[in-house]
This record gives structure tokens, sequence and C-alpha cells, in this order.
């Protein structure tokens, strides 16, 4: 980026026109949304079949997750068996950042409770858990069978319980999770918004390779946050 990379200097009058244009667009997005979240209610739902998964409690089925819920949505976390802090997924950690207990608390408020799930033992990912110092209930589905397996994490998924009946409601993955990333939200509305070359910005914006950012000094950025002993 050269000094000169920046937007153009306007007219407090001219930037309000440009501002309103922008405005009417934006308003359209939303209502676009609304029209996607509309069409998501009405998706059918389909049965799990009976899954248990491993938590601070030793093996719990499926439904127990929901701890007296009716609606539980669950992140899976990509996990690399047996590798350092450092070396664990940092598009997975910073999902996770913003999953604090105030949040939860609110989806708690309309009946939904939220879990981390990963294909990790769960001596490993509860450790990495309360490394960096998150409260969010992990469990591990090493055991789980098919019923609960993803393309190795990153996956939303999203359920309903009848009882002691579950059935999947929703999924979503790539893009689709960045409803958990708030930086990318706050991102997108600065000048130079995510940085990332697929992005189309005028020439001369600062771009990186999508994600890149996510990771420094070897570790994923959140974790400097919690230490600042240097990565071997």
């Amino acid at each position: 980026m050269t000094e000169s990379a920046t937007p153009r200097i306007v007219t407090r009058d001219e930037w309000e026109r440009a501002r309103a244009e922008l405005l009417v667009r934006e308003k359209a997005h939303t209502r676009a949304e609304d029209a996607l979240a509309a069409a998501r209610r009405r998706l059918p739902m389909t049965p799990m079949d009976p899954a248990t998964v491993i938590g601070p409690n030793g093996s719990s089925p499926l439904h127990e997750v929901f701890e007296g819920r009716r609606m539980l949505i669950v992140y899976h976390f990509m996990w690399s068996k047996g590798a350092p802090h450092h070396k664990q997924c940092e598009g997975c950690t910073h999902s996770q950042t913003a999953m604090n207990s105030a949040v939860r608390a609110y989806l708690a408020e309309r009946d939904v409770n939220y879990a981390v799930f990963s294909s990790g033992p769960w001596n490993e990912i509860v450790a990495y858990r309360d490394f960096m110092g998150w409260t969010t209930a992990w469990y591990s589905t090493a055991n789980s069978g098919a019923a609960l397996a993803t393309r190795n994490g990153g996956d939303l998924r999203c359920y309903l319980r009848i009882n002691e009946q579950v059935f999947q409601t929703y999924e979503t993955k790539w893009r689709g999770i960045e409803a958990m990333l708030p930086t990318l939200q706050l991102l997108d509305l600065t000048p130079y918004g995510r940085q990332e070359t697929w992005e189309d910005s005028p020439t001369g914006w600062p771009q990186d390779e999508a994600g890149s950012w996510w990771r420094r000094d070897g570790r994923p950025v959140a974790q400097w946050t919690r230490t600042d002993a240097a990565v071997e």
C-alpha cells in the first residue's frame, strides 16, 4: 500500500449523498437476509441416529448435550491429534473467541444451547479449551460413528430435541460460519475491509491471502492473549 491508496476526499455533502446511495443497497441486503432466514425456518428436519459423545462425565447421549433446552448449535472444531496448542487450527480458534459466556447466555434465553464437538481425544481438546480460557462445553466425537462425522471440522450444525429424540435442522460450512466471526463483519465496515486478495478493492489497497493473518509468529493470534511463550 502507498500513502496515496486511500478513499478519495470529498465534501461533507458529497459524502452524505454517496452514503445514502449505499444505504439503499444495504437495506435491500438486510431484507434479502431476512427472506433467507425465513426460508431457513421452513426447512424440514431429519431424525438423528442414536449417537454418544465423550465429555466431563464420560459417555453421554446426544440429547443430554442440550442441557434441557430444546435447540442446540454445535460447532465442529478441527483437530490435529497429538499436536501442541500452537499447531491447532487458527480458523477454528478464531471462530470460538467470540463465543463467550455472555453470548451463550443470550442464546439460552431463546432456549438454545451451544457446544463444541471435535474428533480429537477429550483430554486433548478440553486441555486446549482450558488453555484458551474458554468455558464452553466441549465433547469428543472420536467414537461417535457416522452420525456426527464431518469433513474434519469447521462445520456448524443446528438441532431440535423432542424429548430424547434429536433432529438435525440445519448445517453450513466454509463462509457460512461467518456469523461466528464478528471481526470479519466489523472489518467489512472499514475502508480497507478484510484486506484479503479475493476482495474487490481499489488498486493499492493492502491485501494478503485469505486467513493468513489469523496466525502470527507460529500461533493462532488469539493465543497471544493467553501466553507470551515463543514457539519452538
